[in-house]
């Protein structure tokens, strides 16, 4: 597709990443979540998978998926720099989504977590995923983090022991910002950071089909 001038002159430039490479986790029940990294062709069907969430104000669902639905759009229509998104399936169904962005060679900024199947531990599971993503692959020194939820708040800021950085704004506003270190990382991660390398060709094959969610009628507040 040709770019003209001034569509160019909108797209802010993006530095090449290192990929995240693709684990699975096996989970309580026994399935399996593959962890893998969405490409921006991906977006349309995460935009479709989060859609339906906008509406469902319990735990905070709602501010979640509408933000999250436009940081996409805003990687889909190059309007956000250095994004990049990750993706958990359980056969190849959509059950979360985490995102955020590289600020420079030192700083991440973490954006959302969204489990859409809930009684497994998948949101904690993604973000430690994202977190391993980072400062682990990336090679970040620290990443910014805010919550928008309660239990957001304890899962990251208690159980992480996250640094309180109230003189740094977030780019996502809310509650002060907190921060992982490399430290905190090193600290937290052989508790909170599973899977195994590397995944197979069929089940990774499988986790790409990105099946839209069949579970929403078990998040709090779900109305059709």
């Amino acid at each position: 597709m040709q770019i003209d001038k001034l569509e160019q002159s909108l797209r802010p430039a993006e530095r090449e990443k290192p990929p995240y490479p693709a684990k699975y986790i096996t989970m309580a029940n026994g399935q399996k979540l593959v962890v893998h990294q969405a490409v921006r062709e991906d977006v349309p069907v995460l935009l479709e998978a989060v859609r339906p969430l906008i509406g469902v104000a319990k735990d905070f669902y709602d501010i979640v998926a509408a933000r999250l639905y436009a940081e996409l759009l805003g990687w889909y229509r190059f309007r956000v720099k250095d994004e990049y998104c990750l993706v958990g399936t359980i056969d190849g169904e959509i059950v979360g989504i985490v995102n955020g962005r590289e600020v420079n060679a030192d700083v991440g900024m973490s954006y959302h977590t969204m489990a859409i199947r809930q009684g497994l531990r998948i949101g904690a599971q993604l973000f430690a995923a994202k977190m391993e993503y980072h400062l682990d692959f990336l090679g970040e020194q620290e990443v910014w983090i805010v919550a928008e939820s309660p239990n957001g708040f304890k899962r990251w800021m208690i159980e992480y022991e996250l640094e309180a950085r109230p003189q740094t704004w977030h780019e996502l506003g809310g509650v002060p910002t907190y921060v992982l270190t490399q430290a905190l990382w090193q600290k937290h991660k052989g508790a909170k950071c599973g899977g195994r390398r590397p995944v197979s060709d069929e089940l990774l094959q499988t986790a790409r089909q990105m099946i839209l969610p069949q579970t929403y009628a078990q998040l709090p507040g779900w109305r059709r």
